[in-house]
């Protein structure tokens, strides 16, 4: 992991591998997408309102997903102090709430024909909706920090501690069909075995491919221009500093 921990080893590595994770999510997203429209067949129940599970599912995914790695990212600033632990929940925290809202709104357009209201203050929504807003106080608190440390990487801990706070509320989208009476369905997907119609199921994976490599490409675009960035401040205050002491 210490590996990377050197800003330029790490650029290296993100200058070839950003465009590639882009272009190939790009394209296997909008292959599966369009297979989706075209050439999917209708569910049984649901018609093809049930279509939209290509976009909803994997936004859900990504949104919890994304508040995970936020959360190691904290984790790892504060207990080994990776320099890039904080640049990178700070890149997540954007494409994660963009997934988190995507998933509320793909919900919303699937429920009204599935169960006759655009949402229910139920534990699935209800908690989803709480990642959310956890994702925008993520980023007004490293806002804050960054502004306030006087760099890009962010040296307050405050955000780090909100990182790892705010995982408690993975497990609970998780379980909230299962805890609670909800009108959202249970999982279809579990270890080893799925409910979904093997069509369904395929072309389900292959969008959560697709939309996880535009994230993990996006993530490290932010990451690069973050670092950009603070180099960019560095430099600026590094030549005040000089004019000072001239």
């Amino acid at each position: 992991m210490h590996g990377f921990a050197n800003p330029a080893r790490f650029l290296r590595l993100a200058r070839w591998l950003t465009p590639l994770l882009l272009v190939t999510g790009l394209v296997l997203t909008g292959i599966t997408l369009t297979w989706a429209l075209l050439a999917a067949p209708a569910e049984r129940l649901q018609g093809d309102s049930a279509k939209i599970l290509f976009v909803h599912v994997p936004a859900a995914w990504l949104g919890m997903g994304g508040w995970s790695a936020l959360a190691i990212a904290s984790l790892t600033e504060l207990v080994w102090r990776h320099p890039l632990a904080a640049i990178g929940a700070r890149a997540v925290a954007l494409p994660g709430a963009f997934f988190a809202a995507l998933c509320l709104a793909t919900g919303s357009l699937w429920g009204r024909p599935a169960w006759g209201t655009w949402w229910v203050w139920d534990g699935r929504l209800t908690s989803m909706l709480v990642l959310l807003f956890l994702y925008l106080a993520y980023m007004a608190l490293a806002e804050a920090a960054d502004r306030d440390g006087g760099n890009g990487s962010g040296q307050s801990r405050i955000p780090a501690i909100f990182g790892l706070v705010g995982a408690i509320n993975i497990p609970i989208i998780h379980y909230s069909v299962l805890w609670w009476n909800s009108l959202h369905q249970p999982p279809s997907i579990a270890m080893g075995k799925s409910a979904m119609a093997p069509v369904f199921l395929y072309g389900l994976l292959a969008a959560s491919l697709g939309f996880s490599l535009i994230f993990g490409g996006v993530v490290l675009a932010r990451m690069r221009a973050i670092l950009a960035n603070a180099q960019a401040d560095a430099r600026l205050r590094r030549k005040a500093m000089e004019l000072e002491d001239a």
